[in-house]
């Protein structure tokens, strides 16, 4: 796979993540830092279910476009989830188990992907519905 086609993946997986509204969503270029792989993808969620649904949905995005994951691993109690897209891993956590671990400062020497705007300003402001107007009562 080429290097522009990894990235894509890559920003295909954190597509995802944000899908489901994951919080502090993060690519992590580590090919320079070692040979596990060349991308992390790091997201946060508020619940089991929430990282779990992320984890789900991530699974079933890739999977449609050609890339089912090779592993998933910590699924069943979604604390921190692990998935393994070969040179694509995916790490999904509750929010206190990811402060506790860090990977972030793990992996500090890393360059950080940038999220394209769209999906940064998705990601932060949610979205704003239009008031309706009150409906009035009928009084009999």
């Amino acid at each position: 796979m080429s290097v522009s086609e990894t990235k894509a993946k890559a920003l295909a997986v954190a597509a995802a993540i944000l899908d489901k509204k994951a919080a502090d969503v993060l690519i992590l270029h580590i090919a320079k830092l070692t040979s596990i792989a060349d991308y992390l993808v790091i997201g946060s969620g508020e619940s089991e279910r929430q990282a779990r649904a992320i984890a789900d949905h991530v699974s079933d995005v890739l999977k449609a476009q050609g890339h089912p994951p090779l592993s998933i691993e910590g699924a069943s109690s979604a604390k921190w989830v692990v998935m393994d897209f070969g040179d694509v891993i995916v790490h999904i956590f509750q929010k206190d188990i990811r402060e506790h671990y860090a990977l972030e400062r793990l992996w500090g020497d890393a360059g950080q992907v940038k999220l394209p705007e769209e999906r940064a300003v998705k990601a932060l402001a949610p979205a704003r519905t239009k008031a309706r107007p009150a409906r009035s009562r009928k009084r009999v």
